[in-house]
């Protein structure tokens, strides 16, 4: 489907929520003033005006926020209905809030809410499911057809029309496929009689150059042109088109770009370290004198990692092992379970008092301070040494590209129990799939696993 066409239908389910949401407000009011329930329950004109309207509000964000429009035109029922009760659910999380926010008198009833809950579910579901039947309709029925011409060899041209039939809910209308020939002379006179929204180029990128005055010619007539994009049919990055100056630029990109997005998890974790540091002070104050007079040495351990696309940062960790601990590497180094990443079990070089704070992970709370200047992430891959680094084979440098975490995936599945490039592979799926509710799905998780002392080892 086309960007602007997409950005009609997410229009269209917005507005359809809020419309949904009133409807569903209005029947849960209308249903709890007429249960016969001990305790009157009513709404000053007012408060009624108001809560409709941030219901409406809340809705539209909540799906806004977890992406749930661009998803509608073609419905899985399992992701519709998992994504229409978190959506619903969180809309009464948050109508609870608002209430006390502005002290509504009287507060709304458990009752109310329940019934809102359950039709706020039903008809989004009901919607949701019939909802690209319901483009369709309105398309057939109400909508012109979007005109496309087609430039390229007629089996690229065949099969991107074959293609955009099908990806699209809109009516299209291929109105001309040209060869690179025909396009030169039909073309202009096409432009000039007939009707043509926009032309798409589907040709080898040598040729691009010598079709720049048609490109040109479709410029001068304010027609959107586009190039399929096939100069690299086995890269998988995520193609957009920036531009810097009058320079424009072409990107492949094979890790996560939603600026708001990261924007919003860099938000979180300046939120978390900080909080985590103020609550966890006395505690860490307790850790500290622990190691400090049962093995001599600093407290905390200081080491070198890399961080996002390789860059290098100094990492804080209570000290777990003894004073010479990086001395004493090489005479282990044959004990490693891995090729790459140093690990050895029992490691002969960990303190008493240190296996029991790498059991708990407690060693790795100095790294909240390294979230904080924001070297690194709450969730993230692990930061790596350099000398790991230089060790990866190509594919495995990819999980540099996202900001190193104080947890990830690998570390509650089995954490020391995976092989390296299981885990190497986690971390990348991380980075491909990565969203806020991952994010907070692996701090969930992450939770329970270190209170029941399931940390390194």
């Amino acid at each position: 489907m086309f960007a602007h066409q997409r950005k009609k239908i997410q229009l269209l389910f917005g507005a359809a929520d809020a419309v949904l949401i009133l409807i569903a407000f209005e029947a849960a009011y209308f249903t709890r003033t007429q249960l016969a329930f001990e305790h009157l329950f009513f709404l000053t004109h007012r408060t009624h005006i108001l809560m409709l309207c941030f219901c409406a509000c809340a809705w539209v964000a909540l799906g806004s926020l977890y992406r749930v429009y661009e998803y509608l035109d073609s419905v899985n029922l399992r992701r519709l209905l998992s994504r229409t009760v978190r959506q619903s659910f969180l809309g009464i999380v948050l109508v609870v809030l608002f209430q006390y926010l502005v002290r509504l008198d009287p507060p709304l009833s458990r009752s109310f809410l329940a019934l809102f809950f359950l039709f706020s579910v039903f008809l989004l579901a009901l919607f949701r499911w019939y909802s690209p039947v319901a483009i369709n309709a309105f398309q057939r029925g109400f909508g012109n057809p979007y005109h496309v011409a087609i430039v390229g060899n007629p089996a690229r041209t065949a099969a991107l029309a074959n293609t955009l039939h099908a990806g699209s809910p809109f009516r299209l209308k291929i109105c001309a496929e040209l060869t690179e020939n025909e396009c030169r002379t039909e073309l202009p006179n096409l432009l000039a009689n007939g009707i043509v929204d926009e032309v798409i180029f589907t040709v080898d990128s040598s040729r691009l150059a010598s079709l720049e005055e048609i490109f040109l010619h479709c410029d001068e007539q304010g027609v959107r042109t586009r190039v399929a994009i096939d100069f690299f049919p086995h890269v998988n990055s995520e193609i957009t088109l920036d531009r810097v100056g009058t320079a424009p630029l072409l990107t492949f990109s094979a890790a996560p770009l939603e600026d708001v997005r990261l924007v919003v998890k860099r938000f979180f974790d300046i939120v978390i370290s900080l909080a985590g540091m103020i609550v966890l002070a006395p505690f860490v104050a307790v850790i500290a004198l622990l190691i400090k007079f049962t093995s001599p040495g600093p407290v905390l351990y200081k080491q070198e990692r890399c961080g996002l696309n390789g860059r290098k940062f100094i990492m804080y960790k209570f000290r777990s092992m003894v004073e010479n601990a990086d001395e004493l590497k090489r005479r282990y180094q044959h004990m490693s379970r891995r090729d790459v990443a140093f690990k050895i079990p029992d490691d002969p070089r960990v303190t008493p008092i240190g296996r029991w704070i790498r059991k708990f992970s407690i060693d790795e709370i100095p790294q909240l301070y390294n979230v904080l200047r924001g070297e690194m992430s709450i969730v993230g891959p692990r930061p790596p040494l350099a000398e790991e680094v230089e060790r990866y084979e190509l594919w495995q440098r990819r999980r540099l590209r996202m900001r190193p975490g104080l947890t990830c995936i690998w570390a509650v599945c089995g954490r020391d129990h995976i092989d390296f490039n299981s885990w190497m592979r986690m971390d990348i799926s991380y980075i491909e799939n990565w969203s806020l509710k991952l994010d907070w799905a692996i701090i969930l998780r992450t939770i329970p696993h270190v209170l029941a002392g399931k940390g390194a080892h």
